[in-house]
This record gives structure tokens, sequence and C-alpha cells, in this order.
């Protein structure tokens, strides 16, 4: 496990006991440090050892040198938050500890990535292009095993944190040699004071930079074109990554669709910037395989393609899933993020027919029918690929990317992913 003996004598309050909060306690005792930890769940308080169990509630904040959060804590509603700021003791999470521990790890290299879609597929295939190269590297911040709980790397390895905003929010001293924005399209804004908060978050991975290290910049929308444009100092230690760039992903099978050339064109940047060959990052895309629930092929029946894209909950993750396949029969709905479906128009063209499912399947439905397309309300989703599997022909793509969260019928999107695949298999 990572630690630092910068944190010995130190008292820490520890906020959620899931499994990065767990291995932070885990870490912090190891270190020497004081930690009072609290979760509302019982079984996870009574699997704390080495730690005293506290109701946070109830205890003297400025008596901590920091309250160390789990990303899932609200921080703009959250009332132990509040009183953290009034206290004016810091509130952290585990990447800020990572990045006040790096000074004792073996000398390395930390690429950090964010946006609001394609972070985990991009982050993964860094991390394979790496393992390819014979680079020692770890996935670990949002995505993998707890950045904490792994054993730190060998002198000149590279750690690749997968950063959510709300990660970001926790943390000020992580100074990325690589930084990567892919985008930035409304998401999470129960969280921030409207978009530009939320973009100002995604912002701050730069502003911890020192200007002389890599950033890499989509400049796809709006915002993330005007972040790249405040680094326009840093000349050749910035990259821009511009949108519809024509590449030959044939030899890509995990990496379909124009999202998917955004996000490769972004892991060969960060791979370029830490000196890896063409040999290899060639090697590395063609040997990735993708991950769970992000376009992944999950079978083949009578020539038809079944795509489980559960990952995708909102419709801006979905549009290019929608582009990569020429005739698709589309399963969509669960619980809306937004109003609507604008994002997915430009690939209408290329849908047979919609199955729509879930709280948003009435919306959903009444959208896509305006748009002259035609629609089964399906319901659920064992009737939808019941029906796409009727009635798609060989050459077509049945592809699950609802473009809303799944918490009205599944417990998260990787339930509603295996129950796909599971219905899938068990077409006759």
């Amino acid at each position: 496990m990572i630690t630092a003996r910068a944190w010995a004598g130190k008292r820490y309050a520890v906020l959620g006991l899931a499994r990065s909060g767990a291995a932070t306690v885990r870490a912090l005792v190891a270190a020497g440090a004081e930690v009072v930890v609290w979760d509302s769940d019982e079984t996870k308080r009574a699997a704390v050892t080495g730690a005293t169990v506290a109701d946070l509630d109830t205890v003297d904040l400025s008596q901590f040198d920091a309250l160390v959060v789990s990303p899932g804590v609200p921080l703009n509603t959250h009332p132990l938050a509040a009183r953290a700021r009034a206290a004016g003791t810091p509130i952290i999470g585990d990447i800020e500890l990572f990045a006040q521990a790096r000074a004792e790890l073996p000398p390395h290299k930390v690429v950090g990535i964010t946006g609001t879609n394609g972070k985990s597929t991009t982050t993964a295939l860094v991390h394979h292009i790496l393992q390819t190269a014979g680079v020692p590297s770890l996935m670990g911040g949002n995505i993998g095993l707890p950045i904490l709980e792994q054993d730190p790397l060998p002198e000149g390895g590279v750690y690749v944190l997968e950063l959510s905003s709300y990660q970001i929010d926790l943390t000020t001293g992580l100074d990325c040699d690589v930084a990567v924005l892919l985008n930035i399209t409304p998401d999470h804004l129960d969280r921030y004071d409207g978009f530009e908060a939320y973009a100002a978050s995604k912002a701050r991975l730069f502003a911890m930079q020192s200007p002389e290290h890599e950033a890499i910049v989509g400049i796809g929308d709006e915002a993330s074109y005007d972040i790249a444009r405040s680094l326009s100092a840093r000349g050749e230690h910035l990259t821009k990554i511009a949108p519809g760039v024509c590449m030959d992903q044939s030899r890509w099978p995990s990496l379909q669709g124009p999202h998917n050339a955004q996000n490769a064109l972004a892991a060969i940047a960060v791979a370029r910037a830490l000196g890896v060959s063409e040999r290899d990052i060639d090697r590395g895309l063609e040997t990735f395989r993708g991950l769970p629930h992000r376009m992944e092929q999950v079978g083949v029946h009578d020539g038809v393609v079944f795509v489980d894209d559960s990952k995708a909950t909102n419709p801006e993750s979905t549009a290019p899933a929608l582009g990569a396949y020429p005739r698709v029969h589309w399963i969509l709905g669960g619980r809306a993020k937004g109003d609507g479906l604008d994002a997915c128009r430009p690939y209408f063209d290329r849908v047979v027919r919609a199955y729509t499912i879930g709280e948003a399947g009435p919306v959903f439905a009444r959208a896509l029918r305006d748009a002259g397309l035609a629609v089964d309300e399906a319901g659920t989703l064992d009737r939808a690929v019941v029906a796409a599997a009727d009635a798609a022909r060989p050459g077509d793509a049945v592809l699950l990317s609802p473009a809303a969260a799944s918490f009205d019928q599944f417990r998260d999107y990787e339930e509603r992913g295996d129950t796909f695949r599971a219905l899938v298999e068990g077409l006759a």
C-alpha cells in the first residue's frame, strides 16, 4: 500500500468507508496517523481496525488536520462539509493524500485524465499501451483499485489516474506530469452552481500543474476549447485534440466510433509525451480489449451484432456510439439526466428502430417519433432485446446505449449491462 511518513502523528477524520475510504483508513493507520471514522453502514463501521469509530457530527472538526471524504459526498449540501469549512479544516480525498505521498515514492510520473465522457476508456488504454511497452504502470482514481491500496511502483513507473470532477474538487496538490481533458458536457449539475462551475472544476487539473508539464485538451466543445485557449502560453507543452479527425480504426476492434477515435488520439498523445515508441503505441491500440459496458460486443446472432454500451448514461456519450454503426436498433431509456436527445440527432439517420425502456421511455419515444423515427415502447429491457432481435437483419447492430441512468430499474449501469448480456446469450 502507499503511505507517507508525513502523515505520522497527524489527526484525520474519515467520512465514508466504501472501497476508497477503507483503503484510506488502512494507509493512514499504517503511517502512524490518528484516525477517527464514520459511515452510516454499521457493517462497514464494524470492519474497521486501528481507527476510532465515532459519529463525526459529535466531534470538534477543528482538532483534525483534515476531513477525508469520499467523492460521493456532496460538498455543496452535506452539513459535515459546511462544519469543516467553518472550522477551517481542509476537506480532501484519497487523491490528495496520494499527491502528498509522492515525494516519498520512487521516481515516477503521473497521468491525470478527466472529462465528462471517455475517461475510463482512455485511462485503461493508456495503461494498456504502457504495459505493452514494458513500462511499469498502475490504474487508479475513479477506476480499478483505490490508489492508496496499491503497492508503489518501481523507479520509472507511471500512475495513470482517472479523475472525476468530484475527485479534483478534493485535491489541491496533484501536479500531473501529463494532464488530459477529453471534453466537457452538462453532467452532475446538482453538485455545482451551474455549468460554468462544473467546467471550472475540470480546469483545476491544469491549475495544479507545473507549466512545463504536458497538457492535452480535446477542443470539440466550447468549454474545453476555452480551457485550451487559457493554456496557450504553454506553447509546445500544450497538445490540442481536434474533433472529426479521420483515422483508420479498422485494426482497433475495441476502439470503434468517432468518440473512440478521440480517446485514441488522446492516449497516443499521452504515450508520446511519456516517450513510448510508435511501434509500441500501435501494438497497444491493436491489442486493447476495451472495458465492460463501453461499446462491448457481447454476441453475434444470425449476422446481427449485439453491443453493450450501458455506461452511456447521457445523450452526449450515446451519440458517438450510434455513429459507429450504419444500421442500428437502438435500446434506450432509464432515468433521464436531461430533457432531450438533441446530442444524438446527427446520427438519427442510422437508427432503423428505437426501443424505449424505463422512466424516460415515454418522453424519449415522443421525441424520437417527432423526429420521424420508428419507435417500439418496450418498457423493459427483456422485451426490448426480443423485439430488436426479431426485427434486426444481417449486418445490423442491436445497441444498448441508454442515454440515461439505470437507477429506475437496475442497481447500476453494470447490472443493466450484465442483464443485457444474459438476455443476448439466451436468444435462440
